[in-house]
């Protein structure tokens, strides 16, 4: 989850002043402990919890930027803060990815299946579907990836363009398949499937969201899938909309904005979405953001199809909604992320020169309520597990048949029907680290 104000920017000119005063340094290790100094000083600054970094620290004498960061953040909650670089930072946030480009998964007989595929991407292009069951990689069954401890170490290499895997596929008709396939750049999509279905006398809607990401160019961060999306929604006059964040890891919170404003009720135009608070030494710049009600979708409540990989501005946007509507979550708790960042780099001219983006977590949210404390994640209402042998809007798909089912039932289990509520020790937001973790995907 990540959002700038721009009320920031008048700090700018003060650092290039101070910044420029200071002569240029050609020698390599005195630049290092240059950038090392800068992490640390915007830590002091910017960090949330800088009330809680080490005393004494020397930031030049630890070994790397990324030693430094992980041995000061306050690891009991921060789960979070990274480094990257500003150009990485903005593809990402803008879905321009390097990789295969697809997700999987594990069933209750701990199966592995592909959860999700970009249809740009190299496995899009391929024609791979959510559905298929991996049985080997590399030429290796998928039992010898998995660890000690329970996790797995598929092996896939870094997601540059040119590194190939291999990977044999068991497809619902029961035929087996090989495919060799390169890791390239593409432009991801964050809209997996829509639908509608009328039941009952009510158009039910279906989305499936992967990624709160922003469209290149767009002042400020939206959406145009979004927008073709929900008014998509709108021509299709749906009663209900079910939306799938099974797999969401969050991303821009302007985009989070502009689907909050698509989906809250009439009555709730003009009062709070949320509320930021920043460190102490930061109180001045609080603020607070208000509903302005787009469109005229006008749901009494929303289905949201959840797991432990949804996260941040996915659950940003639950509980922005809680206080002004029903949101019924269906699946697996949520993962626990009530904060969240801005990259500070523009605030120092230090990290800037040397390409170097520090994105810690600089903020908390709350909702109209005042609650901003879930770090354990949110519960769901039911719990239904993940149903990956079956693609988008089958009508057998689990998580999807418990939402209809309460949509026409109140319930998500049909008498008698078997209940199955495994939860998998590993999932895919397991393996990545820093700014894949938002976005994680091979």
């Amino acid at each position: 989850m990540k959002t700038w104000i721009n009320k920031w920017k008048f700090f700018l000119p003060i650092i290039f002043l101070v910044a420029s005063c200071t002569p240029e340094v050609d020698d390599p290790q005195m630049m290092e402990d240059r950038v090392k100094t800068a992490l640390f000083r915007s830590m002091q600054e910017w960090y949330f919890w800088n009330d809680k970094l080490p005393q004494g620290t020397n930031p030049t004498q630890f070994s790397s930027n990324e030693d430094l960061l992980s041995s000061i953040i306050h690891a009991p909650l921060d789960r979070w803060s990274y480094l990257t670089t500003p150009d990485a930072f903005t593809r990402a946030f803008t879905g321009q990815n390097a990789g295969h480009g697809f997700g999987w998964g594990f069933d209750e007989n701990e199966h592995l299946y592909l959860l999700f595929v970009y249809k740009e991407a190299p496995a899009g292009k391929d024609n791979w579907q959510r559905g298929w069951r991996v049985l080997e990689v590399n030429g290796k069954p998928i039992s010898s990836y998995k660890q000690s401890n329970g996790s797995y170490n598929f092996q896939l290499g870094p997601n540059e363009t040119g590194i190939t895997n291999t990977f044999k596929f068991l497809l619902p008709d029961g035929t087996e398949v090989v495919k060799t396939l390169g890791k390239a750049e593409y432009q991801s999509n964050s809209v997996l499937h829509r639908s509608v279905v009328s039941l009952d006398g009510k158009n039910i809607g279906y989305w499936v969201y992967n990624s709160f990401r922003a469209t290149a160019g767009t002042t400020p961060a939206s959406s145009v899938e979004v927008d073709q999306t929900l008014n998509y929604f709108i021509s299709q006059n749906v009663d209900e909309l079910v939306l799938d964040l099974r797999y969401n890891g969050g991303g821009s919170v302007g985009v989070t904005e502009q689907i909050l404003n698509y989906l809250v009720p009439s009555h709730a135009n003009g009062q709070t979405m949320y509320t930021n608070t920043l460190n102490n030494s930061k109180s001045s710049q609080n603020s607070s953001k208000k509903f302005e009600k787009k469109g005229n979708l006008n749901l009494n409540r929303l289905i949201v199809l959840t797991s432990r990989s949804s996260a941040s501005a996915s659950e940003l946007l639950i509980n922005c909604l809680t206080p002004y509507m029903e949101v019924v979550l269906i699946g697996a708790n949520t993962y626990g992320k009530p904060v969240g960042s801005f990259p500070l780099s523009s605030y120092n001219k230090t990290l800037k020169d040397n390409n170097v983006e520090l994105v810690p977590i600089t903020f908390a949210s709350a909702n109209a309520n005042g609650r901003a404390e879930y770090f354990d994640g949110f519960p769901v209402d039911f719990q239904v597990a993940d149903d990956p042998s079956r693609d988008w809007g089958n009508p057998q798909e689990r998580r999807y048949k418990a939402a209809i089912d309460y949509i026409r039932t109140g319930s998500v289990h049909s008498p008698g029907a078997r209940i199955i509520t495994y939860q998998p020790t590993w999932e895919m937001i397991d393996s990545f680290t820093g700014l894949q973790k938002e976005f994680p995907a091979y």
